[in-house]
C-alpha cells in the first residue's frame, strides 16, 4: 500500500472529479492521503474531505507564496488543529522564487507555525524553495525539532536533506524526482534512509513519468516509490511499505 502524504484534493481540477480521483486511488493501492491546507479561507474544503472520507486527512497552514489573505496566529492554528482529522500544520516555510523585496512577513509567518505546532504537538509541513539558509536558521531558533515533521516536495541539496534530517525530520519525493533531469535529487534520494523518507504527489501539479505534463492525482504516487525504488535497489513494495509506515508514525494515525 501507498500513502501520499501531500496533495491539494480540494483545488477546483481535482475536486469536481473526486469519484474518479479516489477510484484511481483505490485501483492502484494508495491507501491514504493528506490534503494540505494552503489558506484559511480554504481550509473548511480540506477539512470536509477528511471528514468525509476515512482515507484522507487535514493540514492547516498558509502558503509563504500567499499574500492577501488572512494572517494567521498561533492561537488560530492550534484552535483549528485541535480537529482531530488534523495531522499537521502547514504547509508553511518561504519560498524567494515568486516573491521578491522585503519578505520578513513570509519569515514571522513561517515562525508563527513553528510556534503552533510546537504548542498543539503535531508535526510541520515545510515548504523551502530558494530560501533553504533562513528556512534551516529558522528552524533552528524556533526550535522546529520539537514538533518535528516534513520538508515536502524536496529539491535541494542533500547537505540541506542531512540538516533536516538531523532536527528529526522527513525528507518526502514528489514526481520530479522521476524526472530525467533531476540527476542531483535521485542522488539525495539513494542516501535518505528509507525510514525517513515519505512519497506525495503535490497533486494537481508534478505528474510523475509517465504522466509528466498531464493533471496529477494521488493515484500516481506509486511512480514516485518506484523511483525510489530503483535508485536504493529496493522493490516498489518495500518502498511504498516503509514510506506507508512513516506517514503513519509521523502523522499519528
Amino acid at each position: 500500500m501507498y500513502a501520499d502524504s501531500h496533495c491539494h484534493l480540494n483545488f477546483p481540477e481535482l475536486s469536481a472529479n473526486l469519484v474518479s480521483v479516489l477510484d484511481l486511488m483505490r485501483a492502484n493501492e494508495v491507501g491514504m492521503a493528506l490534503c494540505v491546507g494552503v489558506n484559511l479561507e480554504d481550509f473548511p474544503q480540506v477539512l470536509a474531505l477528511a471528514e468525509q472520507h476515512d482515507n484522507l486527512y487535514a493540514s492547516v497552514g498558509v502558503h509563504p507564496d500567499y499574500e492577501g489573505v488572512e494572517e494567521p496566529d498561533v492561537a488560530r492554528l492550534v484552535q483549528l488543529a485541535t480537529h482531530p482529522r488534523v495531522v499537521a500544520i502547514g504547509e508553511t516555510g518561504l519560498d524567494y522564487f515568486r516573491l521578491t523585496g522585503d519578505l520578513e512577513w513570509q519569515r514571522e509567518r513561517f515562525r508563527t507555525h513553528i510556534r503552533a505546532a510546537r504548542e498543539i504537538g503535531k508535526p510541520l509541513i515545510i515548504h523551502t524553495r530558494e530560501a533553504a539558509a533562513d528556512t534551516l536558521r529558522l528552524m533552528r531558533e524556533e526550535r522546529a525539532r520539537e514538533a518535528g515533521g516534513v520538508m515536502h516536495c524536496f529539491t535541494e541539496t542533500e547537505a540541506v536533506a542531512q540538516a533536516a534530517l538531523d532536527m528529526g525530520f522527513h525528507i518526502s519525493f514528489s514526481g520530479i524526482v522521476t524526472f530525467k533531469n533531476a540527476v542531483a535529487l535521485k542522488e539525495v534520494a539513494r542516501v535518505v534512509p528509507l525510514e525517513r523518507i515519505l512519497i506525495e504527489t503535490d497533486a494537481p501539479y508534478l505528474a510523475p513519468v509517465p504522466h509528466r505534463g498531464k493533471l496529477n492525482q494521488p493515484g500516481y504516487v506509486k511512480h514516485v516509490a518506484e523511483e525510489i525504488a530503483r535508485l536504493k535497489g529496493l522493490t516498489a513494495d518495500e518502498v511504498g511499505a516503509a514510506s506507508t509506515q512513516n506517514f503513519r508514525r509521523l502523522f499519528g494515525v
